[in-house]
């Protein structure tokens, strides 16, 4: 099996190696030949440069080291998933940098120190097999011992997929098996699984993700499974969603038309098709006893835009379970179905409190849940096949707190994670400021209690996809990490703007910025920094802002329109050039959010903010720094390395620093996420006038 799986490995490499760049006659467009020997030493060389300036200062050391502790702590709360009575959970720490894929009881896990049995460890597999090897999560087949094990080597989109045994613990000798590839499987039952990948020339979309779902039974070879659906090239993608509880089997196909439509079919244990009727802009968020849970995006026969619904797929019937008002959202990324109720957040003003819809034979009820308020609430996970579930509240100051229940109970604490800064000195407030068309915005912000007069303050957003920042504790590397620790308590200030893009107040507020409008977004970032000025929070030369992925286009393009507001920037994982980015990762599964720049029309609007083409070598910028990862075959380094070398080619301050692996995120490992950030602390120490 081993020689079988390296030469899987070595086809799907080819398959995926990005070819040489088109002819384009941009003089930094060689840089887009990703894993090229002339560009990759590029990389490297800027690297070590910026990792001289940076590594160097004293401060540096110090971060790194506060970031991994709280990165390290082993109080910090496994948030596992349920499933029939067993917490399924995936560990970092000290000891283990790759990770533990374990699990233990649902009664055992409330306990302090649980019995953990580890069923995988990535560490030991890596070394055994010469790999780097980042676990990608499981699916497990219902009531079997049997999961699939989704493995990517260097933490990037493209994954393999193993078929794991939970009884021996040991890979499954010829199950099913699929080499590297941007891919998916789930189990149909125990011998059947539905999966979709590269099946090599014409069967991935133009947004570079699978287009072919197939069906595969045991026992036979792969080259017999039978196609099920196929969707168009010019499709972002196809797949399955597959659940399953007490009441059966509910399999869909998802055939996702553009990021924000796709189209679902009910799909028969024979291939038999049916099409769901629900317009094609609904989110699906889940199943319980036979019903299908769905999010509005659009109105629809009287029912508003951001209900969440349960339609049957029998007969078409639906019922609304919560309608939100212009003040609050449904987070369509806290939405569980368990046995017997779909837990949701609900936010209003961006604070939130959890939810429970319980359907009956009288309809469905809502009670709300008796959890903290003032901060977030997630709802981590809930079994389908009992009535457990778990939920978190924290907030910017006060650290994740965990509840459960049995389905009947109210919520308990049952786990806690131990402050990693000391609160009482620090104090977390909400403002808001009128946009360029007079809309109002909120943003949070973060200080000490005793601040006097203007301080460095780093102001962070993302302003797109629908996607919420709602308060958090300072313990997740994909926003600011343990900023209380080293950079709040120290004097230094933060701020979080709810800008338009996200989905803060629903799909209206992301709708706001799309496409034509997205200079709505912008605005919204602008005008909190101008805010933050003129309430003498800080003052231009002290201000940085800090982003990532499409939070690359926000400081890149605020970069361009408004140097006279920064004192400095960090862009991290960035999209910037709106003109080219989707020839590149999944660029074109974006046009629904940004437009199609090979349309004129599109393009006109595009390129009036796009900062690769509005950076100007007379112009005075405050200093950037970009850090990108070579993996990430998703945004790609690509657009990383070419705005670095433009900017440095006019004369600009610019640092790059590309990581080899970690794919779109903060690293594969813990110590990886404690170097992104301390990199971009010192850089803001550096730009802004810390003084400690």
């Amino acid at each position: 099996m081993r020689t079988a799986f390296v030469a899987g490995l070595l086809l799907a490499a080819v398959g995926f190696a990005v070819a040489a760049p088109a002819a384009d006659d941009d003089p930094n467009y060689w840089l887009s030949d990703i894993h090229g020997a002339k560009a990759v030493a590029w990389a490297k060389e800027q690297t070590a440069h910026s990792s001289a300036v940076l590594k160097a200062d004293p401060r540096y050391a110090q971060d790194y080291a506060d970031l991994l502790k709280s990165l390290d702590v082993p109080d910090r709360i496994p948030q596992g998933r349920i499933e029939h009575g067993m917490v399924y959970d995936f560990w970092q720490d000290a000891q283990h940098h790759r990770g533990l894929w374990r699990r233990t009881t649902v009664s055992d896990y409330a306990n302090p120190e649980p019995h953990w049995q580890t069923l995988l460890d990535v560490d030991k597999l890596d070394a055994a097999e010469h790999a780097n090897f980042v676990f990608g999560g499981a699916v497990c087949a219902p009531k079997s011992t049997l999961c699939l094990i989704h493995l990517s080597p260097g933490g990037g989109d493209a994954v393999t997929v193993r078929e794991f045994d939970l009884k021996t613990r040991t890979f499954v000798k010829g199950g099913f098996t699929l080499p590297v590839a941007k891919l998916g499987a789930e189990y149909r039952d125990a011998n059947i699984i539905y999966f979709w990948t590269d099946f090599g020339a014409g069967t991935r979309t133009t947004s570079s993700y699978p287009r072919i779902v197939k069906v595969w039974h045991r026992g036979t070879p792969i080259a017999s499974a039978q196609t099920v659906f196929e969707a168009a090239p010019g499709d972002i993608s196809a797949r399955t969603r597959v659940f399953q509880g007490p009441y059966g089997t509910i399999a869909l196909i998802e055939h996702q038309l553009t990021f924000f439509t796709a189209d679902y079919l009910l799909l028969g244990k024979e291939g038999s098709q049916s099409k769901i009727a629900i317009p094609d802009t609904a989110r699906l968020d889940g199943a319980i006893q036979g019903k299908l849970i769905f999010t509005l995006r659009d109105d629809w026969n009287g029912i508003a835009h951001g209900t969440l619904i349960a339609l049957d797929p029998k007969n078409g019937k639906i019922a609304t379970l919560y309608t939100p008002d212009a003040h609050s959202m449904v987070d369509g990324e806290s939405i569980v179905a368990g046995r017997d109720a779909v837990y949701a957040s609900i936010y209003t003003d961006v604070t939130g409190a959890v939810h429970a819809f319980r359907p009956s034979a009288k309809g469905w009820t809502d009670t709300t849940l008796a959890l903290p308020q003032g901060g977030s609430t997630t709802v981590v996970t809930a079994d389908p096949w009992s009535g457990a579930a778990q939920f978190t509240y924290e907030s910017f100051l006060t650290p994740p707190t965990l509840y459960a229940t049995d389905g009947i109970a109210s919520p308990r604490a049952i786990k806690s994670q131990a402050p990693l800064f000391d609160a009482s000195a620090l104090t977390a407030e909400q403002f808001w400021v009128t946009s360029s068309d007079g809309t109002r915005v909120p943003y949070f912000l973060i200080h000490r209690k005793d601040r006097s007069g203007a301080v460095p303050t780093i102001l962070y957003s993302y302003g797109g996809f629908e996607l919420s920042l709602t308060p958090w504790y300072w313990d997740d590397g994909h926003r600011p990490l343990d900023a209380a620790q080293v950079w709040i308590a120290k004097g230094g200030a933060l701020a979080v703007a709810n800008i338009r893009g996200g989905g803060e107040f629903g799909p209206a507020w992301h709708n706001a910025a799309l496409r034509e409008h997205r200079q709505l977004a912008f605005d919204d970032f602008a005008a909190v920094a101008r805010d933050l000025e003129a309430r003498g929070v800080t003052t231009p030369a002290q201000l940085g802002i800090v982003g990532a992925s499409n939070g690359g286009v926000l400081t890149t393009v605020t970069l361009t329109q408004h140097p006279e507001l920064l004192g400095a920037v960090v862009s991290q994982r960035p999209l910037v050039d709106m003109l080219r980015y989707t020839r590149f990762g999944a660029g074109a599964s974006w046009i629904g959010e940004y437009g199609d720049p090979d349309k004129p029309q599109d393009r006109a609007f595009i390129e009036k903010y796009s900062a690769y083409e509005n950076v100007k070598p007379e112009v005075k910028y405050p200093p950037i720094l970009f850090i990108t990862e070579t993996t990430d075959d998703r945004v790609t380094p690509v657009w990383a390395r070419m705005m670095a070398a433009k900017m440095e080619a006019q004369g600009h301050d610019v640092l790059f620093n590309e990581s080899a692996e970690g794919g779109h995120g903060p690293g594969s490992t813990n110590a990886a996420q404690a170097e992104m950030w301390a990199l971009s602390y010192v850089f803001f120490k550096q730009t802004l006038g810390f003084k400690p």
